[in-house]
């Protein structure tokens, strides 16, 4: 099993829509500026919170919804390596019966059809 990299825990960049930060939320305007002790502080306390709420809702639910998902994902395997993909090969063997069977009766039928049209339609030239 390989080891988890503790330091870059998204490398895909899967979840890059979700990083909010203090900024991101609350913004004062120019002419609308709260106490400096008081923004700074906000920021200090929407920073604590946020990281302390997260790890407290890690702490207990990460492993518990880490396992359900890894159960999903198993289910999908399992439905896909048992299920789609050999319907898919039924398919795909059933569809080229058919489509043989479709070649021979537009060749059978539509080729003389065709032919007589082309021949009809060379005998009119342009003058």
């Amino acid at each position: 099993m390989t080891s988890v990299d503790l330091v870059n825990r998204d490398p895909n960049s899967i979840n890059d829509h979700i990083k909010v930060t203090f900024e991101d939320v609350l913004a004062e305007p120019e002419g609308a500026h709260s106490m400096d002790c008081v923004w700074s502080n906000s920021y200090k306390c929407f920073n604590c919170c946020k990281k302390l709420c997260y790890t407290l809702m890690t702490l207990c639910c990460g492993i518990c919804i880490a396992a359900g998902w890894g159960c999903e994902f198993a289910y999908i395997a399992f439905v896909h390596i048992w299920y789609v993909t050999p319907c898919f090969k039924c398919l795909e063997l059933n569809c080229g019966c058919l489509q043989k069977l479709w070649g021979m009766c537009v060749h059978c039928y539509m080729d003389p059809f065709c032919d007589s049209c082309g021949k009809l339609f060379s005998a009119f030239r342009r003058e």
